[in-house]
């Protein structure tokens, strides 16, 4: 049976989420007994005093956030198998529990920039890797199509400090945005801070802004006024895989590692993205029925009926604002609604088609792995842990 010490903040969804991953892998082939370690050790006893606990515990790893200047040559000279979180910045000598976190701010500027949207912002910590490499890919999508990113960025902010926000500052920088505006946030705390002084300086939420996002924490989302739309992330699975590691790490020698990169799955909707912007009526209506209607096999003969239009003009108009033919952003909207109930439910492929109103469930099937790269059963297995 191994003995796992966990300094993790037990508190965070993130982490909650994790730990599922951690126990579902354990309960295959376990038990394995753990010691869930407050955060508050690394002030008070530091790496020395924790390192002193888990020879005393006789550990045989440890799974948590350690401070990135804390003395490694200690940790290595352990020999002890350990994993960090990467809540500060990654490790070099270390595995890390680390993110696809540019792969993460693009899908959130392809979402904006589908919603029809010309001016975006980002709100983050630059001296945070999750957040900084977040921007960063958010920009560079945004760029490659003629955009510019408005920053506000915190400065050299204390990881203690995450729910704190300036709010005079950030009601001038909201109030300077060009409107409408997408704005994602580096994570869900921080979304909430948005949507906070949004509310305080009264600049309405989506008309005017946007708000976007990350880590899908329910609390947080529901908390948010109105409910804050968010991109959920494989965490379950990294926690799955990190618990794999770590036992690869026993059996084989803690200097047998590699990285675990948890993955953005899907962007869950809520009001405060419930909007698209664009000043065609006839467009925003057109979007308005297609997302309503998504799951009742749509085709696009009956989206032209809603709007009096002839249908090239508005297959014409719907491709200058969204950049898309109508039929292609249904194709999209479907396989992300696919997508969504793939990675929520344990439902079929059969019955998850037909619940978008689909009987032809191999030719929806086919449809997903043009755009994923695999079939269904496989994405599942992919971003599920243990599936």
């Amino acid at each position: 049976m191994y003995k796992i010490i966990l300094l993790l903040d037990f508190a965070e969804e993130y982490s909650k989420s994790l730990l599922k991953g951690i126990s579902k892998y354990s309960s295959e082939g376990g038990p394995w007994s753990y010691c869930r370690m407050p955060l508050y050790y690394r002030e008070t006893i530091g790496i020395e005093g924790i390192l002193d606990w888990a020879r005393e515990w006789e550990a045989d790893g440890i799974i948590g956030q350690l401070y990135n200047e804390m003395d490694i040559k200690l940790i290595l000279d352990s020999k002890l198998p350990i994993i960090a979180q990467d809540f500060k910045e990654r490790f070099k000598e270390l595995p890390n529990i680390t993110g696809s976190y540019r792969e993460t701010g693009k899908m959130g500027a392809d979402y904006f920039l589908q919603k029809g949207f010309r001016n975006f912002a980002f709100y983050g910590f630059n001296d945070i890797v999750w957040s900084r490499e977040r921007a960063e890919g958010y920009e560079e999508k945004i760029q490659s199509v003629g955009y510019k990113v408005h920053y506000f960025e915190h400065r050299k902010s204390r990881s203690t400090d995450l729910w704190y926000y300036k709010s005079n500052s950030l009601s001038k920088w909201l109030h300077s945005l060009p409107k409408p505006i997408a704005l994602m946030a580096c994570d869900d705390n921080q979304g909430l801070h948005i949507t906070e002084a949004c509310k305080q300086n009264k600049i309405r939420i989506p008309e005017e802004v946007a708000v976007l996002g990350v880590d899908n924490d329910e609390m947080l989302c529901e908390l948010s006024d109105p409910p804050l739309s968010s991109i959920g992330l494989d965490i379950e699975k990294g926690g799955y895989d990190t618990a794999k590691l770590m036992d690869h790490m026993i059996q084989n020698g803690h200097d047998d590692h590699y990285d675990i990169y948890v993955k953005p799955t899907q962007i869950i909707t809520r009001q405060s993205t419930d909007i698209y912007a664009t000043n065609d009526d006839y467009i925003a209506s057109t979007l308005k029925f297609i997302h309503k209607n998504i799951e009742k096999n749509l085709q696009v003969d009956e989206v032209v009926k809603q709007v009096p239009l002839s249908r090239r003009t508005l297959e014409k108009r719907f491709l200058q604002i969204t950049g898309y033919p109508i039929y292609k952003y249904i194709f999209n909207l479907r396989i992300e609604k696919f997508t969504q109930k793939l990675l929520e439910t344990d439902e079929t492929i059969f019955e998850i088609a037909l619940d978008l109103g689909l009987n032809d469930s191999k030719n929806i099937a086919r449809q997903f792995k043009q755009v994923k790269g695999c079939n269904p059963i496989e994405y599942r297995k992919k971003y599920l842990a243990g599936k």
